[in-house]
């Protein structure tokens, strides 16, 4: 059995998503659900699923005797992250180097670094008149969506597309194919 930690910021959609996937693995159990904001919905999400949570700020991340110990504690072989908006410390990535999975809303190296995020992706995505767009799911390394790209799935996109259009194209593409992802990488 692998164990994964989810860091997620926010409304956690995905971490929910990847709960649901993983609820009757016999391969795959979500151990722990890491967010740096105390108000997040994602707290309820996890909790909903009797998934442990814990919170770490900022300044928390930044402290390597605070993090890799709880990880190490909940014997965690890989970190999914799900909306989360910190850049990850250099220590956690060397600890856990090519073992940290994110999914990005945009089919990168486009639209991606810093500040690019959410809705200021599917913005800038219909700024600039795109005919498609869709997901990344990469490695993490020490620079924002720099890593290796593990897949990329593409929606079409019309002239009539509005932002909001465009996330919810995105969405259903994050949806359906990042749990699967995630298991196809543990199964390796």
């Amino acid at each position: 059995m692998k164990n994964i930690a989810i860091f997620a910021s926010g409304n956690g959609t995905n971490c929910e998503n990847i709960i649901r996937y993983f609820e009757n693995s016999e391969t795959v159990c979500v151990a722990i659900v890491v967010c740096n904001n105390k108000s997040a919905q994602v707290i309820k999400r996890a909790e909903k699923f009797g998934v442990p949570v814990e919170i770490v700020n900022k300044e928390g991340f930044k402290d390597s005797s605070r993090v890799l110990p709880l990880l190490a504690g909940h014997n965690i072989s890989h970190i999914i992250l799900a909306g989360f908006m910190l850049l990850l410390p250099d220590y956690l990535t060397e600890a856990y180097k090519n073992r940290i999975v994110n999914i990005h809303p945009s089919l990168l190296p486009k639209y991606g670094g810093k500040g690019m995020y959410g809705d200021n992706v599917h913005k800038a995505v219909k700024e600039n008149g795109e005919k498609e767009s869709g997901i990344t799911i990469h490695l993490v390394n020490n620079e924002y969506d720099k890593g290796q790209i593990l897949k990329q799935y593409t929606t079409p996109l019309s002239p009539e597309d509005s932002a909001d259009d465009i996330a919810r194209k995105v969405h259903a593409l994050e949806y359906e194919h990042y749990p699967e992802v995630i298991e196809q990488l543990l199964s390796r």
